[in-house]
Formats: C-alpha cells, structure tokens, sequence
C-alpha cells in the first residue's frame, strides 16, 4: 500500500517563520525584503494548497494577496490581506494545539500500583532509563512499545505507570476520538500531538484501540484512515527526535493485534504480549485493592486458583474485590441504606464500619463475576504472540 506523507503541519510552521521575517521587515520599512519574503509565503500558501485539498480555496486566496504585495507593495484590493488570512490559519493551528494539550492527563500511577507483570515493568523501565542516560551515539532507545493482549489485563496502567513514575506528561488518547473528532484533520491533530508532545518533554503518548487506525479503508473513513496511518508512520520514525536526548515514547495498546497494518507493526520491533494474571500476579492484585483492610484470613491459593480457572484479567479481579468489599459492608453496616436520607455534608462526619475480609466474601463475588474470555481467545493471542511477540 502507497502511503502520502502529509506535509501540512511542517509547512504551515514554515509559514509562521516566513511571516513573522515579513512583518519585521514591513515594520523596519524594508519594502524590497518585504516583498521578497511575501512571495516566500505565497509559495508555501500554494503548497499548502495542494496538500490540503479540503482548505485549497482558503490557502489560494492568501497566496494571492501575498502576490499582490508582492507585485504592487500596496495593501491589495482583495478584502483578506496577507495578515488577516495568516491569523485565520495560525487560529486553525492554535485549536488543534489546544486539543492536543487536551488530550494531557495527569498520571499519579506508579509501578508499585501494579500487581505482576514484572517481567514487562522491567522491559519498559529499561526503555525509559536508556533514554535518559549518556550514551554511544550507536545506542537509540525505542520510540515505541506495543502493548497486545486480552482487555482487562492493565495496558492502560502500565501507561500510566511510566508516566506517573518520571512524572512524565502523559497524552492519553484513543485513536477512534481522534478519527471521529477531528474527520479531515485527524492527519493534522496527529503532528500537533506529536509537536507538543515534544515541547513538553519527557513524554509518554499512550495510544489506546490501535486497532482502530485499520479501519475499513472503503470511502472517505478509508481515505482519513490511510492519512492517519501515513502521518503516525512519520512520527514514529521520529526524524526530529533522532539527535534528542529527552524522551518521546510511544506505547500502543490493542486487544486485535491481527488486525493492524503491516507497517505500522515494522514500527513497535518490540511487541510485549500481556497475559492474564497468573497466582502470584491474582494475590498482588488483589492486595493491592483491598489495601488497608484484614485480609489475614483469606485463602489466596484458593481465591487465585479460581481467578485463574475462569480466566479473570485484572480488571475482573478489581470487580471481584468490589463485591467481596459490598458484601462485608452490608454484613457490618446492615441498615446503611438508611443513611441517604441525610444530607451529605452530615454523611462526611459519619464513619463506614468495617471488618476482615474473609473467603465467604469472594465466593459470593464468585458468582456474580464473569469473564468474557473463552479460551479459544486466549489461544489466538498466544499463536500471535509466537509469530509475531517480542
């Protein structure tokens, strides 16, 4: 498949540079350098033009005042002059950098929060680290990090972690919203995203649904779909960032790695398959969400056995320690209902009783959790996680 890079975004940078050299030199009366650098920027309004086809009209009636001045050195007769049609696309620009600055999330996640695992923690801390220290020029940390396996089983998280541990700026972003937000310009949102990610450095771009950017390539969702596609391929290459020492790393997560372009995967070398928890992953997990608490009477071998059994991911676990948690508040605090009666700010005085969290609780929750997962799904991520994992 031919992919096109898009040029629209390193063009309309090279447009503010040539305007700004343009107005200086209106200003400081230097009428023959004015008009030289006018037709710098009616050269790039051209090539804008052609890059950007749903905007050409815009693009075109700019070139042409730039021209005039140009040619004449008088404000031109046409009501847009070269000023108020560059400010109308340097607006463009600035509500694209908004919503990328949108997309930031602050992350107070760290490793410790994150039951199991380890051996992936470690690939990805090893990431972040070389990264950040002094090397041979011949030792390039990796930009990206793909992140493959059944939903549920803490892709997000480990995100998160790596950004919250450096405290990091961290973009969360799902690229179905970037597709449906920003239809046309989803190319364009991409390269500020990926400009802004490196002002703000260090940056972790956490990319959830990766799946998405395959979507069917039939029609107009094919053509914005394959223009995404291109203008991600770009950044990952990260041509700007080969001479950086700061960090820009990007972690994609899918739970249909199958279903993603050849390309983009020739650009995450390092795959990582995350699994269900296995038992010692189940115990931390579950330690982890009932922090706090008298759990010295659980039978972890039994609750995690069972976890494992009905092939739970992380997220079932968390919904398994809520309702094991609802039942022993009803058990300690029987009439609680009661309570809503009262007015909430008489509600923050008053105190949840508690008490020791035992098995009875779990085998209760037992029943009312369900993972969805066959293990038919499981065994195709293991398949592609042999032809294709780290």
């Amino acid at each position: 498949m031919a992919l096109n890079i898009d040029l629209t975004m390193p063009l309309k940078r090279e447009l503010e540079k040539a305007h700004k050299q343009f107005d200086e030199a209106k200003t400081k009366g230097e009428p023959d350098e004015a008009k030289k650098l006018a037709m710098v920027c009616c050269n790039i309004l051209i090539q804008l033009a052609k890059s950007d086809p749903n905007k050409k009209a815009e693009y075109i009636e700019a070139a042409k005042s730039y021209k005039n001045y140009a040619d004449s050195g008088a404000k031109p007769a046409t009501p847009a002059s070269p000023v108020s049609n560059f400010e109308q696309i340097q607006n463009d620009q600035k509500d694209l950098d908004g919503y990328a600055e949108s997309l930031i999330a602050k992350s107070t996640v760290t490793w410790k929060d994150i039951g199991g695992l380890d051996a992936v923690k470690v690939r990805i801390m090893e990431t972040i680290v070389i990264a950040g220290l002094q090397k041979p020029v011949s030792i390039k940390p990796d930009k990206g990090i793909l992140l493959f396996g059944p939903p549920g089983t803490g892709k997000t998280l480990l995100a998160a972690a790596a950004a919250g541990s450096l405290n990091a700026t961290f973009f969360n972003v799902k690229v179905s919203n970037v597709l449906s937000k920003y239809f046309g310009e989803s190319s364009k949102l991409i390269t500020s995203l990926y400009e802004t990610a490196r002002k703000k450095q260090p940056s972790i771009i956490f990319v959830d649904e990766f799946d998405s950017i395959t979507m069917s390539r039939d029609g107009e969702a094919g053509d914005a779909s394959r223009k995404v596609l291109s203008t991600l391929l770009s950044e990952l290459d990260g041509f700007q960032d080969k001479k950086s020492d700061e960090l820009l790393l990007t972690l994609a997560a899918t739970n249909t790695p199958w279903d993603l372009d050849e390309a983009i995967l020739s650009r995450f070398p390092m795959r990582i398959y995350i699994p269900l928890p296995d038992s010692k992953s189940c115990e931390e997990i579950i330690k982890i969400q009932l922090k706090g608490l008298d759990i010295t009477s659980l039978d972890m071998g039994m609750i995690s056995d069972t976890c494992i059994r009905k092939n739970y991911s992380g997220r079932d676990i968390q919904f398994l320690c809520q309702e094991a948690l609802r039942s022993m508040i009803r058990v300690h605090n029987p009439d609680l209902y009661k309570k809503s009666e009262l007015p909430f700010e008489e509600l923050k005085k008053q105190t949840l009783s508690v008490g020791p969290i035992i098995n009875e609780y779990f085998q209760n929750a037992f029943e009312r959790v369900k993972s969805p997962l066959a293990e038919k799904d499981l065994d195709r991520f293991r398949k592609w996680n042999t032809e294709f994992g780290l």
